[in-house]
């Protein structure tokens, strides 16, 4: 067995950023920047109101209160076409451009209006109340960065920069391939001795997630060529996602059937719980990881590989998983030579620390707690009795 950051860098080293395809910026939100992306103007182009009321010269304010003569208006998109003079002053609207002459903007709450005489009641220093040009950012400055997941906020400064189509990771095709007579499909009626597969369609929902496009695959049975001629249909995609058929039992035929027609192995079994039955090598063309086929244990190598994996092909700035940082809420045994992930709720203690406890049941055929839970409790190898209240690091989920 090898540790899991080996077995982690030994599949992340065999992945490289994917090439990169230009999209809408409609239809960019969950995608992952492939180039840096720059400003194409300055915003604002030039000064502009903060607030609506006067324009004005901080001037002829100094002294307030003190009347000016209102010599036009400024709605924003229609700047006024003139100067504002000496006792002048012109009727202006957040967003718009400050016209030339004027250098503050006097609030409507602390003026008076009888026709074209503006009463000021309060006096304002120069550039209250104005957007200097370039506030928010200046034509050529780095906008976003390589590697950035866009979500809304980026793809809101994207447009504000005047982009309509970004360069964009194109999504890594993920095929997926569940193994075992004893699984049926969702839906169907399962004979004895089977039972329903739930591997399959969360790890698609992982998948597409992640930010991949799964290719969901039928199932395979016990059978070395029904096998091989399945997983044929991983030609052409970026990663093969078996699960089942990875560890001892004479039934599982994994390796040995793909073994037969490509696979050329980099390793098998990993030092951690749940997941020890984990290989990956490369089948064909097509780089493979094998999951256990216990659902939690498939859905945590997932977590911990497959989406890192992912989230490489896609050049992200963040790897992942995210780790944080937490305290125990109950006591713990010491832990024997495999890394535990183990699931937990987590609260928040009085003090503001967040709490995690893992449940006292951590079988990893167990679903409904992996969907309860928060987060994935992290134990080191070896590691000693803990008491609750020590620290522990968690990923969440």
């Amino acid at each position: 067995m090898i540790p899991v950051a080996e077995a982690r860098a030994r599949i992340l080293s065999a992945f490289d950023p994917l090439a990169a395809e230009t999209v809408s910026l409609a239809a960019a939100y969950g995608r992952t920047l492939a180039a840096d992306l720059r400003a194409k103007l300055t915003q604002p182009p030039a000064p502009v109101s903060a607030m609506d009321g006067y324009a004005v010269r901080a001037t002829d304010i100094a002294a307030a209160p003190a009347t000016l003569e209102l010599v036009g208006s400024a709605p924003a998109g229609r700047p006024f076409p003139g100067t504002v003079g000496p006792g002048e002053c012109v009727r202006i609207f957040t967003g718009a451009f400050l016209p030339d002459g004027a250098d503050t903007i006097l609030i409507q709450e602390n003026a008076e209006a009888d026709g074209t005489a503006v009463r000021a009641l309060q006096a304002e220093p120069r550039g209250r109340w104005v957007r200097p040009a370039g506030l928010d950012f200046k034509e050529g400055e780095l906008a976003l960065t390589a590697g950035t997941l866009l979500d809304a906020r980026h793809v809101g400064l994207a447009a504000a920069t005047n982009h309509a189509w970004l360069d964009v990771r194109r999504r890594p095709r993920v095929a997926i391939l569940s193994t075992g007579d004893e699984i049926v499909l969702p839906g169907g009626t399962p004979a004895p001795g089977q039972i329903v597969s739930s591997n399959g369609p969360a790890l698609a929902a992982f998948v597409a997630a992640a930010g991949g496009e799964p290719v969901l695959l039928p199932i395979a049975p016990d059978d070395a060529q029904a096998l091989q001629a399945i997983a044929a249909g991983a030609r052409g995609c970026d990663l093969l996602v078996t699960t089942g058929g990875a560890s001892v039992g004479e039934h599982d035929l994994v390796r040995s059937a793909l073994g037969a027609t490509g696979l050329v192995l980099d390793f098998w079994q990993i030092a951690m719980r749940p997941g020890k039955p984990l290989m990956f090598g490369r089948y064909g063309d097509v780089k493979l990881i094998g999951l256990p086929g216990n659902p939690v244990s498939s859905l945590v190598c997932a977590t911990l590989f497959v989406g890192p994996a992912i989230a490489t092909m896609l050049g992200r700035a963040e790897i992942g998983p995210a780790t944080a940082r937490a305290v125990l809420g109950r006591d713990l045994p010491a832990n024997d030579r495999r890394e535990e992930y183990m699931r937990a709720r987590l609260t928040t203690r009085a003090d503001g620390a967040t709490v995690a406890t893992p449940f006292d049941k951590q079988d990893s055929s167990m679903v409904a707690l992996l969907a309860k839970a928060d987060a994935l409790a992290v134990r080191p190898a070896d590691a000693p009795a803990a008491k609750a209240g020590e620290p522990v690091d968690i990923i969440p989920l």
